[in-house]
């Protein structure tokens, strides 16, 4: 059985490091919410004018368990390790981590040079530098091979139940929302990020239209078009 992921894409000098959430037990209930994006032009000649796709969450539960990790050291002794040291941590830090905003390459850079330049102009007459300003992590939220998105943790609440003798959580439920990110809102993402978002954006939005399209097909279809148009 296939498990869900997130993939959080840190920039550094050189390239994007991703660093994986494996979903350790996969969520049994995901609620998928939609919302309109703002009017447009609407009026009484336009009723159904809009300014764009509309907006898109999941919300789910995520549960974990550093004993089940722990019992399991025969299959993947690395994590047993891991979660014999610091119970069910490993993995809690890592979706903490998708709340703190992390600083562009871009902005290292413009760091940089703006110390070297306030340096050599002896940080009397030097100008000031516009550094841009540090972003969240992108996020590729994976459920199966047909679901890849780009998303932003919106929302995280943690529910620790149980301790090890060092205070570590044992067990932990994580509730996530994350929103997704359209082509349009990752314009300012670093441009190798920003590529690696927008093709599993688009590869997700046009397996729903195949899967739209392939909806039309059937015998219970053709019954219903059949009624409207004899009603027409």
């Amino acid at each position: 059985m296939l498990k869900g992921a997130l993939i959080s894409y840190m920039p550094t000098f050189l390239t994007a490091v991703p660093n994986v959430i494996v979903f350790q037990i996969s969520p049994e209930t995901i609620s998928h919410s939609w919302s309109q994006s703002a009017d447009g032009e609407r009026s009484r000649f336009d009723p159904l004018a809009v300014t764009g796709v509309p907006g898109e969450k999941f919300s789910f539960t995520l549960m974990m368990d550093a004993n089940d990790e722990i019992a399991d050291i025969a299959t993947n002794p690395v994590a047993a390790a891991l979660a014999t040291a610091n119970g069910a941590y490993t993995h809690l830090a890592a979706l903490e981590m998708l709340q703190f905003p992390v600083v562009p390459a871009s902005a290292l850079r413009g760091q940089v040079s703006a110390a070297i330049r306030s340096f050599q102009a002896d940080q009397c007459s030097a100008p000031a530098v516009s550094v841009p300003a540090s972003q969240l992590p992108v996020v590729l939220f994976v459920w199966g091979p047909q679901r890849i998105l780009p998303v932003r943790v919106t929302q995280l609440q943690i529910t620790e139940k149980l301790y090890d003798k060092l205070l570590n959580p044992v067990q932990v439920e994580a509730q996530i929302e994350l929103s997704v990110l359209t082509p349009d809102e990752l314009v300012k993402v670093p441009p190798l990020i920003r590529g690696v978002a927008n093709v599993a954006y688009v590869y997700t939005q046009s397996l729903r239209q195949l899967h739209a399209i392939a909806n039309t097909s059937g015998l219970a279809a053709d019954t219903v078009i059949g009624m409207v148009q004899a009603a027409f």
